[in-house]
């Protein structure tokens, strides 16, 4: 047996290389598994190129084998969600042909370890992944997982942890009384979303626009506005140069997907009345940069498992759980709505697939209503 692995160069994120290396044996305990297909999307660019920031490389570190001779440091694997099938297990609570979601690299198998297994869920126990985030080593048994359905797979690779996130995001933004930026008056508070035709955005979005006392803004590229407007949970949407049809004066959170930090001084600066601004992802590969000596409040970053832990300390997983499942029946009803599917689906299958597929979504210039499913 032969895995493929997929690399990316972490500072030049469009140099890529495919490395194939025989399978070693199992050791005791473990389990290997097939990964069957993977999601791709803005959100993965995000994990890459913040991957030594927020550690996301440290989840499927590079080996000198797989680096070929070259510096391992250099090279990474990008964590993508996807699902998969245990081909082999040396694990007596983990039977082969077992289906698995979970956190894999961009590669054709994977061995995990194992740990805290239950009916619904078990733990990665490698050891260089006890210090990352839990929510990250989870791989849920698909056989008793209430997300999963066999129909709606690609779906699930494609939008679960993005809605997730998405869901926490407006969770978050409710929790804090939208930092002052709710109803005020004659004006309501401007929630303005960059990166607009995105994944993580518009689920955003959906959720925001179920909130009263908010105007749910999205602001993206020319050729993305008639898509965003198209999904119907932006109550307006703007390109990146027309700023100045907003109220300056507007009480206002930025929750920022793109990361372009021109536009991020240029909102900054025509706001006046910022109230907050979240920092999400880096859809904006080539524009990233600091947030310094801005004007108005210093952007914060925004990390998703310190709003799953605060809302499981009071909540419960299991209450958690269950709010997260009920929103997540209604988005998936309106992404799938067969008179106007927010999303369709591509299938891209082997090396050369999965090259070209990378680079078009590093590149951001795809089509915002087409998702990509992967497999090596």
């Amino acid at each position: 047996m032969i895995t493929t692995d997929f690399l990316v160069r972490k500072d030049q994120l469009d140099q890529s290389t495919l490395h194939n290396m025989p399978a070693t044996t199992l050791p005791e305990g473990q389990v290997r598994v097939h990964i069957d297909r993977f999601a791709l999307t803005s959100n993965n660019i995000t994990y890459a190129a913040f991957g030594d920031a927020m550690s996301y490389w440290r989840f499927f570190p590079v080996s000198p084998e797989q680096a070929r001779g070259d510096d391992a440091a250099k090279w990474g694997r990008i964590p993508v969600w996807g699902l998969g099938t245990v081909t082999e297990s040396r694990h007596a609570e983990v039977a082969v042909g077992e289906r698995l979601y979970g956190y894999f690299p961009m590669s054709s198998s994977v061995d995990l370890s194992p740990t805290r297994v239950s009916a619904g869920s078990f733990s990665d126990a490698a050891p260089h992944r006890a210090e990352l985030h839990a929510v990250y080593n989870q791989y849920t048994r698909c056989a008793a997982d209430p997300f999963y359905t066999a129909d709606t797979e690609d779906l699930q690779a494609l939008l679960r942890p993005l809605f997730i996130t998405s869901w926490l995001i407006d969770d978050f933004l409710a929790d804090n009384d939208f930092f002052g930026a709710s109803a005020d008056g004659a004006q309501r508070g401007v929630m303005l979303l960059s990166s607009a035709s995105s994944k993580t955005a518009y689920g955003t979005a959906f959720e925001l626009a179920q909130r009263a006392g908010i105007e749910v803004v999205g602001l993206t590229s020319p050729a993305n506005v008639a898509f965003c407007q198209s999904l119907g949970c932006y109550h307006r949407v703007l390109t990146y140069d027309q700023l100045d049809q907003l109220a300056a004066d507007a009480p206002s959170v930025y929750v920022d997907f793109a990361g372009n930090a021109a536009f991020r001084k240029a909102l900054h600066t025509h706001c006046k009345n910022l109230k907050y601004s979240s920092s999400i992802g880096g859809t904006h590969v080539s524009e990233l940069g600091s947030g310094k000596d801005l004007p108005g409040p210093k952007p914060t970053l925004f990390f998703a498992p310190a709003q799953i832990k605060k809302r499981s300390g009071e909540w419960g997983a299991p209450g958690l759980g269950q709010r997260l499942l009920q929103s997540w029946h209604g988005f998936i009803a309106a992404v799938s709505n067969p008179n106007q599917p927010w999303l369709t689906v591509q299938h891209h299958r082997g090396a050369d697939a999965v090259q070209a597929a990378y680079l078009q979504v590093l590149s951001g210039k795809g089509d915002a209503r087409v998702g990509h499913m992967l497999s090596l």
